[in-house]
């Protein structure tokens, strides 16, 4: 099978209005070009940082751990300040055109007198030819990005868009990141803008995750909902992914937007199916599990790991397609620093290749586990304290998944003090059902007792590591 579309190929969207602008820093004089480009990660210099004490990435990451910073400073003050002459010196610069929802610009250059066009095509004041109170109702707008506009230059045609993403929690250190990645998502009509992020909030997008999406796509705000958002909904929905989870995969992964439909997300889909051999039932599984899968290069991320746990654990392909369909997490899972360190500690512990096999394809989420913070606690805490041999594992590989603190311990312990505990090795069994089927099947007792064994147990421990460091 060709695999040349399996490549993800983002789409780039107004790449002939592509502008450029400058980045100023206000403690000196000198000024940066900020291209603006989708596919380039040299924006801006990794070590650049704003006056905020922001690190300004260019990269559009999918990262799930990617922080979106939250600035809770309640000095709000600075808002209603008086900007000053220089201010509005900065202000009369001329900026380049904002963009339209089409791809053109808002304001037409024919004649000193500009109008706005929005995204429905109609002709509305442009803010600069406004005069008398109607300007003066405009200048709460400026003093509300003051700050902004000593980081980059502010076009006061682009204050509609900002109190509107305003709404979403977005603050200067946002737009600043946005400026940084995207350029032309703050040119945007606003009312364009409203009309896609309306969308996203109509197909299950939370209006608390928007700010988290613009962060790590701010182009999402140039893409139209007719031709290019609902063909992306519309797929997902082929995929047997029901309306209730379409926002959480956007939110996921917002990045979806920018590859083509037909020439890279369904090849990706045929991938699966024919060449990994994922179930047709299992996809929307799959793809909720890991909604990146969409967007990854799945050809090679396959080939090498199946190559590898062929190789490493003589594993039958029918065994690691089982492990994909569970935790297709696994495809991004790095070789070297995740998935041989962990077979290498089980090996440690005197597990046999087999035996491994037989954990990893039932719990294949034990090549996410910690090994300092989870896999090692856990092990000494079986041999140790409930006197098993590792061979159990292979019967109750959940028991790695399951919490030491919150799950294990307390279980043990509390069978234990009411003297209930089996004689020999502790039945790793316990631990398996919900508190309240431990407590009728095992303990004989309460769930409200069990309960504040544990809060007790917990605070206990707490209080020891607290003496400790």
């Amino acid at each position: 099978m060709a695999l040349c579309s399996l490549y993800p190929s983002p789409i780039f969207l107004n790449s002939s209005i592509i502008s450029t602008r400058t980045l100023r820093r206000s403690s000196c004089g000198t000024r940066f070009a900020v291209p603006s480009s989708h596919s380039n990660p040299k924006i801006l210099k990794s070590n650049k940082k704003s006056r905020f004490g922001q690190r300004l990435s260019p990269y559009d990451s999918d990262n799930e751990n990617e922080d979106v910073h939250d600035d809770d400073d309640d000095e709000d003050d600075w808002l209603f300040d008086d900007p000053g002459s220089a201010y509005d010196d900065r202000l009369r610069r001329k900026a380049p055109s904002a963009i339209n929802g089409n791809g053109g610009s808002m304001f037409s250059r024919a004649g000193r007198k500009q109008k706005v066009i929005n995204g429905n095509g109609k002709v509305m004041l442009d803010r600069n030819n406004i005069t008398g109170k109607d300007k003066e109702a405009g200048k709460p707008s400026k003093n509300r990005y003051r700050r902004l506009s000593e980081e980059i230059e502010v076009d006061d045609r682009w204050f509609p868009l900002l109190d509107y993403l305003s709404t979403f929690g977005l603050k200067d250190s946002h737009f600043i990141q946005m400026y940084g990645r995207h350029i032309p998502s703050l040119q945007i009509n606003v009312n364009a803008a409203q009309e896609r992020l309306d969308y996203l909030m109509s197909v299950g997008v939370k209006h608390k995750d928007i700010r988290k999406i613009l962060m790590r796509q701010p182009q999402i705000l140039q893409y139209t909902v007719e031709s290019n958002l609902k063909s992306h909904v519309a797929f997902l929905v082929s995929l047997g992914i029901q309306d209730s989870r379409i926002g959480q995969i956007i939110t996921a992964t917002p990045s979806l937007f920018s590859y083509s439909v037909e020439n890279s997300l369904k090849p990706t889909v045929r991938y699966l199916i024919e060449e990994v051999g994922i179930k047709k039932s299992d996809l929307s599984k799959v793809v909720q599990l890991s909604p990146q899968i969409l967007v990854q290069r799945i050809d090679n991320s396959w080939n090498a790991r199946y190559r590898f746990l062929s190789k490493e654990l003589g594993a039958p392909r029918d065994n690691i397609v089982k492990m994909v369909t569970k935790h297709p997490q696994l495809l991004h899972y790095s070789i070297e620093d995740g998935l041989l360190p962990r077979i290498n500690f089980l090996r440690s512990i005197g597990m046999h290749n087999s035996d491994i096999l037989k954990v990893s394809t039932s719990l294949t989420q034990v090549f996410s586990l910690s090994l300092e913070d989870n896999l090692k606690p856990k092990y000494l805490y079986l041999v140790n304290e409930l006197q098993n041999e590792v061979k159990s594992l292979t019967k109750y590989p959940t028991y790695l998944s399951l919490s030491l603190d919150q799950r294990i311990r307390p279980r043990h312990r509390f069978l234990v003090s009411l003297k209930k505990a089996p004689k020999g090795p502790f039945p790793l069994s316990s631990f398996v059902p919900t508190d309240e089927s431990f407590c009728q099947q095992w303990a004989k007792t309460s769930l409200d007792k069990y309960l504040d064994f544990r809060q007790r147990l917990l605070l206990k421990d707490f209080a020891k590591k607290y003496e400790r460091s």
